[in-house]
């Protein structure tokens, strides 16, 4: 990379976080990690120099703003807010309840929105920020036991891209990066599962459960190529208000689409019909 950068980045412990700053640093980037606990906060801190760890949970709201401009100010100025932290929550929604959902949506939407709050006026101010929200493909894709995981991507997609409406007029750019299936944690040990209670879903549901947990950590998708993306994604000039990641989310999104296409091709004398 010509032009080093300094990044803040959510979620550094594992999966894209982790695998994204490592990738920075070696390209001679500075990276401000948060991380949960003192020990791992160490353990990044020892990856270099330029590896700076912050101490913070992003469901805490109350303690985001003050972390974030000391962190500016101490290991700053920030350049690239990533926001990586998050989860799946995988269950039948029958079956998962609204505290299920609520911490779904705390973790994935309202953290990576508190985070984005806090750097936002610090951006504008110097007309200069580039705002990258890991979405997931299954914010564009469903598939049946992930309601939860799926809404909570759908909105920071539809966020992620009103905001880089709003902050375009400011040299600031915002982008959705949607990963598809990818070697990490997410569909293992990072994954919250709800249990099994009704039958009538045993057939749908059972068999693509099992698939997941069998398919965990053998996914097409390598970490590493998708934190070299990603640093070539914020070396860009003119950087996308999209991006998907793997070419199993580039297959699924463009059947998704074509299927909503042909929907509204089936439909459209209906839906002109309301016109006054």
């Amino acid at each position: 990379m010509s032009t080093s950068k300094t990044l803040f980045i959510t979620g550094v412990s594992s999966g894209f976080g982790k695998a994204l700053a490592q990738q920075a640093l070696a390209a001679g980037h500075t990276v401000i990690g948060t991380l949960r606990d003192q020990q791992a906060l160490q353990t990044f801190e020892s990856l270099s120099q330029r590896a700076h760890g912050v101490l913070l949970d992003v469901t805490d709201f109350d303690t985001i703003d003050a972390a974030i401009n000391q962190a500016d100010r101490t290991f700053g100025p920030v350049d690239v807010l990533v926001n990586n932290a998050g989860y799946g929550h995988e269950g039948v929604f029958e079956e998962s309840s609204l505290d299920d959902m609520r911490r779904q949506f705390e973790v994935n939407v309202f953290g990576a929105v508190a985070i984005t709050k806090a750097f936002v006026p610090l951006f504008r101010q110097r007309r200069s920020g580039h705002i990258i929200n890991i979405t997931s493909m299954g914010g564009y894709i469903t598939m049946p036991g992930i309601a939860y995981y799926c809404g909570s991507k759908f909105a920071l997609e539809g966020i992620s891209e009103t905001l880089s409406k709003e902050l375009k007029p400011f040299g600031i750019f915002v982008t959705a990066v949607a990963p598809g299936s990818f070697r990490t944690d997410w569909a293992g040990r990072s994954m919250q599962r709800s249990p099994r209670q009704i039958a009538d879903y045993d057939a749908l549901f059972d068999p693509i459960r099992q698939a997941r947990e069998e398919k965990s950590g053998k996914q097409l998708g390598d970490p590493v190529k998708a934190a070299q993306a990603m640093l070539q994604l914020i070396a860009s000039d003119n950087p996308p208000a999209h991006l998907l990641l793997g070419s199993d989310a580039l297959q699924l999104v463009r059947d998704k689409l074509a299927q909503l296409s042909a929907q509204m091709d089936e439909w459209e004398q209906v839906t002109r019909s309301t016109d006054g």
